[in-house]
């Protein structure tokens, strides 16, 4: 199956999924065939390819996520104000998740992770 997100003003607004014999592989070119096949169907708009194994444009694509036409990839929301964009496109705490096998919450008040009593 092939996956379409649209997008609208930089926003992903719905994905889809049509059959590969629509949008055959390889990317890129399945892109341009899936989008023909989507605009025969009558649906409007900007549609772009989504890999469901993220193996090109970073990410897939969700509804609320942002496509950044100039580094062609989709970048999910931003889970909190602290946290930044790395190079690979995933957002980045302050502060790295602790590794000692606890359970913890990002507390965006006070910067830091809270352990989890389980």
């Amino acid at each position: 199956m092939a996956h379409f997100a649209q997008i609208d003003n930089g926003i992903v607004q719905q994905v889809i999924v049509i059959s590969n014999a629509d949008a055959p592989d390889p990317f890129p070119e399945s892109e341009a065939l899936g989008q023909a096949f989507i605009a025969s169907l009558g649906l409007p708009g900007v549609w772009r390819q989504t890999s469901y194994h993220g193996t090109f444009r970073a990410h897939y694509a969700g509804i609320g996520y942002t496509y950044d036409a100039a580094a062609d990839v989709f970048i999910p929301p931003q889970p909190f104000p602290s946290w930044t964009l790395d190079e690979s496109w995933d957002w980045q705490p302050p502060t790295p998740y602790p590794d000692d096998g606890n359970t913890y919450v990002w507390d965006e008040d006070t910067l830091t992770w809270v352990e989890v009593e389980q």
